[in-house]
C-alpha cells in the first residue's frame, strides 16, 4: 500500500495579507472559496496577525458560519462566550491523544477553530494528523477487527458523581429534550434510579469524506478505553468500579472487548504520525474535522486555547436502534 504523501497544514501569514487583525479580516472577506481551500489543505494556520479577544467574534463569524453548541460532548470544558469553549481541561502534564471531535456521536462538527489567547511557557502544541495516514499506519489486523464498528457506552450522573452529568453534557435540565436528542441519534438509553443516564451507541470506525472520498480513521476508541489512559490509571479505575460503570467505555460493535494492545497501537501511531502546531498568542488553527485529527502536547505555565465548531456531519449506517428502557 502506497504511503500518502507528507502533509502539513497551510500556514497563512501577513506576507499573504495585510498585517494585524484588520488585515486577516480583510483577507478572509476576500476569499472566494474558504471551504474549498480548507478541503484541499485539510488545516489552515493563521499566524502572526495578533488577533485579540476583541476581534475574535468577527473572525469566528467568517471562519465558522452557524457555530454549534458542544451538546453531547464528553470532555471537560468551560463555556466562555457565544458557542466558544475552553479547550479540554486536562492536567498540563498529560498528553491528549489524537481524535476527531465527537466522532463517537451521531452528528459531529465538520470544522473546528482553535484560538490561542495565551501560549504556554513551554510545550502545549496542538498536534494534527492526516486521517488517511493514521488509518494506513495501523496493522491490517487492527483495521479488520474494527471493520464492524465500535460500541460506546456512557454513564452520566444526575448532578453528583464521577465524570460529567447529563445536564452538563446536553446543556439542559430537561429530560424530554435529552430523550428527543437521543431518539434521533440511533442511541439506546436508560434513566437510572439514582438519576443518572446510561447511553449506548454503535458507530463506524472509519468514515469517507463527502467531498474528497478519502477514507479516514474516525473513532475515539483509544480515548474511551481505559488502556488509553496508561496502565496505572486503568488499574486504579478498575479498583474503583467495574468497566461497565465507568463514565465512558468502549468495545467492538458486538459488545466484545477490545484488546489493550490495539488501543495503545491506535494511540501511539496517531501521535507518531502527527505534525505539531506550536502556538503564539493571537494564532488561529482551522481544521476539517473529518480529514484531520487533533490532540494536545504536555505543557508548563499557563495556557489558554479556545475552541469553537460549526457544521454537522452524519455517518451512514451508524444507528443501532433508539428508544428508552425502564430505569435500572
Amino acid at each position: 500500500m502506497d504511503e500518502p504523501r507528507a502533509w502539513t497544514p497551510l500556514v497563512i501569514t501577513p506576507a499573504e495579507a495585510d498585517a494585524g487583525p484588520a488585515g486577516l479580516i480583510a483577507h478572509l472577506r476576500g476569499l472566494d472559496d474558504l471551504t474549498g481551500l480548507l478541503t484541499r489543505s485539510k488545516a489552515l494556520v493563521f499566524r502572526g496577525f495578533g488577533v485579540t479577544p476583541a476581534e475574535l467574534d468577527e473572525v469566528m463569524d467568517l471562519l465558522l458560519p452557524n457555530r454549534l453548541a458542544y451538546v453531547h460532548g464528553n470532555s471537560p470544558r468551560t463555556k466562555v462566550g457565544r458557542q466558544v469553549y475552553t479547550s479540554t481541561e486536562y492536567p498540563p502534564e498529560q498528553t491528549i491523544s489524537m481524535h476527531n471531535e465527537m466522532s463517537y456521536a451521531h452528528q459531529w462538527p465538520t470544522r473546528l477553530l482553535f484560538y490561542c489567547d495565551q501560549a504556554a511557557e513551554t510545550g502545549g502544541a496542538t498536534p494534527v494528523v492526516d486521517g488517511v495516514r493514521w488509518l494506513r499506519a495501523l496493522d491490517p489486523e487492527v483495521r479488520e477487527r474494527f471493520a464492524g464498528g465500535v460500541r460506546y457506552t456512557q454513564n452520566l450522573h444526575g448532578g453528583a458523581g464521577f465524570g460529567k452529568s447529563w445536564q452538563d453534557t446536553f446543556e439542559t435540565d430537561s429530560r424530554p429534550d435529552v430523550e428527543a436528542f437521543l431518539d434521533g441519534s440511533g442511541a439506546t438509553y436508560e434513566w437510572r434510579k439514582d438519576g443518572g443516564l446510561r447511553i449506548s451507541q454503535v458507530r463506524p470506525s472509519t468514515a469517507r469524506h463527502p467531498v474528497t472520498g478519502a477514507e479516514v480513521w474516525f473513532n475515539q476508541a483509544d480515548q474511551w478505553h481505559a488502556a488509553g489512559l496508561g496502565d496505572e490509571t486503568a488499574a486504579a479505575l478498575h479498583r474503583i468500579m467495574p468497566e461497565r460503570d465507568l463514565p465512558q467505555s468502549v468495545g467492538f460493535a458486538d459488545g466484545s472487548p477490545i484488546p489493550a494492545e490495539y488501543i495503545t497501537q491506535i494511540r501511539d501511531r496517531g501521535l507518531e504520525a502527527a505534525v505539531d502546531v506550536d502556538w503564539r498568542g493571537g494564532d488561529l488553527l482551522l481544521i476539517d474535522n473529518m480529514l484531520v485529527g487533533h490532540g494536545r502536547r504536555p505543557f508548563t505555565g499557563r495556557r489558554r486555547v479556545l475552541v469553537a465548531m460549526s457544521g454537522q456531519g452524519v455517518p451512514s449506517g451508524s444507528g443501532s436502534g433508539s428508544g428508552s428502557t425502564n430505569p435500572a
